[in-house]
């Protein structure tokens, strides 16, 4: 397998300073993959299944079904490009069937596939980033249920992912399994351990305003944080909401529009380096939302939320602050992705390791296909399905 170098120039710098060798490839890193099987017999590479699974979801496949259709009717030079087994006696290449793909992927290690997608997305993010200073990185961390596995446990309970993605790319860098929403938070610093922070700032929703996770994040990780903070953590929100608000200017305001409402948001900062009982507090945030449905009501509706970060005020301006906190729910577009063009709350994979495989390899799909300039996931999806040969220059793969 060697880059598809011809095709460099009509793509975006991260993926031509991947093609180029300055990054490992997609398949260098799924190698790094335990095969779980017993090698006696084995007559496909787990690189090779795993390849072929990348490839048949980028063109939209919800199923294993669909994966082993997608192999069986892939053309030979696709076949070729992610190493399907050959029979030269046969002349012929020899596909995977959808049996052996079901097992192998309900088998395959969860934790070692999400590191290896992850530490590639990461690496070719990495590539195409502007210079240091330009922007400062940001990264949600945030929880899904599957609810489509829910059918499958025996309590009713739908199967937990956490995942940490990179606000400005859109992209997901680490994934875990969780055993339900409350453990989110014992696997918040497992998460985050592997991921390069020094100088990013990480959001986090209420649950996750944990001392711990502060300290975790600004001595051992070097980064900052911003947490939201609700009644989960009484002392907290009464300190913060208890500041003289009326007091502070607004430092950012802007006018919203969507989903059939219209609205106005601000922000206050306020310095709290020593008021504060909170690891590394540097400013309170107060975050006032007013909205009116688009139905011709005059009703408005208010809300007021409080937040905290170890951000001080030369670090971070009102307005950045805002984009941060705003683009924290951009992990939740990616969970929209997942559940209407990939159909994964509806999704009848439920045993073994075969969820959180899927999910990650929907994740992988949307972390090449946002950098490389698809504004639908959709669209792309439907752009590789109508032809399979599509998918060698989109992962820089060509004939071996």
């Amino acid at each position: 397998m060697g880059p598809a170098l011809g095709q460099v120039g009509d793509l975006p710098a991260g993926d031509r300073a991947l093609l180029s060798g300055q990054c490992r490839s997609l398949a260098g890193h799924l190698a790094e993959v335990p095969d779980p099987r017993d090698p006696r017999g084995v007559r496909h590479t787990l690189t090779s299944l795993l390849l072929a699974a990348v490839a048949v979801v980028l063109a939209g496949a919800r199923s294993f079904t669909a994966i082993g259709e997608w192999a069986a009717d892939a053309p030979p030079r696709v076949l070729a490009a992610v190493g399907v087994r050959y029979d030269p006696l046969g002349r012929r290449f020899q596909p995977p069937d959808e049996a052996t793909i079901r097992r192998v992927l309900e088998a395959v290690d969860g934790a070692a596939l999400e590191a290896a997608a992850g530490s590639w997305l990461a690496a070719r993010l990495q590539a195409g980033r502007p210079p240091a200073g330009v922007d400062r990185r940001a990264v949600a961390v945030d929880g899904k249920a599957v609810r489509g596995t829910r059918h499958a446990s025996g309590d009713g309970q739908a199967r937990h992912l956490l995942a940490a993605a990179d606000q400005q790319a859109g992209v997901v860098l680490a994934q875990a399994e969780v055993d339900g929403k409350t453990n989110e938070i014992t696997a918040f610093a497992p998460l985050l351990a592997s991921l390069d922070l020094a100088g990013a700032v990480v959001t986090a929703d209420a649950l996750h305003a944990q001392r711990e996770h502060a300290e975790f994040l600004v001595t051992v990780k070097n980064a900052h944080y911003i947490m939201a903070v609700k009644n989960n953590q009484p002392s907290l929100h009464a300190q913060l909401k208890s500041l003289p608000w009326r007091q502070v200017r607004a430092g950012f305001g802007a006018r919203e529009k969507g989903h059939g409402r219209a609205g106005w948001r601000t922000i206050k900062t306020a310095a709290v380096a020593a008021g504060i009982a909170f690891p590394h507090a540097a400013q309170a945030i107060q975050i006032r939302r007013r909205r009116r449905a688009l139905n011709g009501t005059t009703k408005w509706s208010a809300e007021t939320s409080y937040a905290v970060t170890s951000l001080a005020a030369h670090q971070a301006t009102p307005a950045q602050i805002a984009g941060w906190s705003r683009g924290h729910w951009g992990l939740e577009a990616l969970h929209h992705i997942r559940d209407v063009t990939y159909g994964e709350d509806a999704s009848q994979i439920r045993t073994g390791n075969g969820p959180q495989v899927m999910a990650i390899l929907r994740n992988l799909a949307i972390g090449i296909l946002k950098p490389a300039g698809h504004a639908s996931i959709a669209a792309a999806c439907r752009y590789h399905a109508r032809d399979a040969t599509r998918v060698l220059a989109t992962l820089g793969l060509s004939p071996a």
